[in-house]
């Protein structure tokens, strides 16, 4: 039999999911109110308790990341990613966007964290950014999958969350990470595969929901990133397409990870601080 605890906690990955699916409509209370099969007034409450934030700050966040995304890494006219992102006019989204990103959109798309990787790509500055090698061992980690684009990964990563707090197993020491098994710029958008997971015990017992996920031992390049998950493009870019022909390494078969040192619930994007682990081997 469910606890009430499993019950509202499936009722907030479904609420979860619901959210990601249809960022770019308009999307009420009473709609996600049906899809947790709760009154708007309780699950409003229910809600804000075990995510650490309302529902208008969940929508905003995510709103604003995708838009983010779309300023870094396209051509997209500003007016388009506003309605895109459900503001009923450009100067509402920028007002918005500066808010949270502490730039207009125009000057963030030509300044933000993004530009100095830029830069460095069209430079070759193999040199630009600091990049240290690192041997991990091998790891179990508890995981929840993800299909589609990296950016959106964030379903999986609150549905992980959830979990750990509810078989009490979130601490001041968990880690959050993410790893990734595709190229983003040969494998389509919708068929890029990654999973959201944090190291565990290899005697722990997997909670319902999710999967056990090994990370292989070997070498790692770490590059020790500031800034918006939306202007990462640009770093990985660098670290395959600069950094790694001057190294000495090549690139290994093993999948590559991030790990995320704060949260985006309680953190500025401009300060979110993540680790990119590229794997690698010796050339032989």
């Amino acid at each position: 039999m469910k606890t009430t605890q499993q019950s509202y906690r499936e009722r907030l990955d479904r609420v979860t999911a619901f959210l990601h699916a249809n960022l770019e409509t308009d999307i009420g209370i009473d709609a996600l109110s049906e899809v947790a099969c709760l009154s708007s007034y309780h699950w409003h409450r229910i809600y804000t308790a075990m995510t650490g934030e309302t529902v208008a700050n969940t929508l905003r966040r995510l709103r604003l990341q995708r838009a983010a995304d779309r300023l870094a890494n396209s051509d997209m006219e500003i007016s388009m990613i506003a309605s895109l992102a459900q503001y009923g006019s450009q100067d509402a989204f920028s007002r918005a966007f500066r808010d949270m990103y502490g730039k207009a959109p125009a000057a963030y798309r030509q300044g933000g964290s993004h530009a100095a990787f830029k830069a460095a790509n069209a430079d070759a500055d193999a040199a630009g950014f600091k990049v240290v090698i690192e041997h991990h061992d091998a790891v179990r980690c508890i995981s929840v999958p993800h299909s589609g684009p990296y950016l959106q990964i964030d379903a999986a990563m609150g549905q992980l969350f959830g979990t750990l707090a509810q078989a009490e197993l979130l601490g001041p020491n968990t880690q959050m990470q993410a790893v990734f098994y595709d190229d983003p710029d040969l494998v389509a958008t919708d068929d890029l595969r990654s999973a959201a997971c944090s190291p565990c015990a290899d005697d722990l017992e997997l909670p319902e929901g999710t999967q056990e996920l090994l990370r292989p031992a070997g070498a790692y390049a770490k590059l020790e990133y500031t800034g918006p998950y939306a202007d990462m493009k640009d770093a990985y870019r660098w670290l395959y397409g600069v950094w790694l022909p001057n190294s000495g390494y090549e690139i290994s078969e093993r999948p590559g990870f991030e790990s995320y040192l704060n949260s985006p619930v309680d953190t500025k994007p401009e300060d979110l601080r993540s680790d990119i682990y590229l794997p690698v081997e010796t050339q032989s």
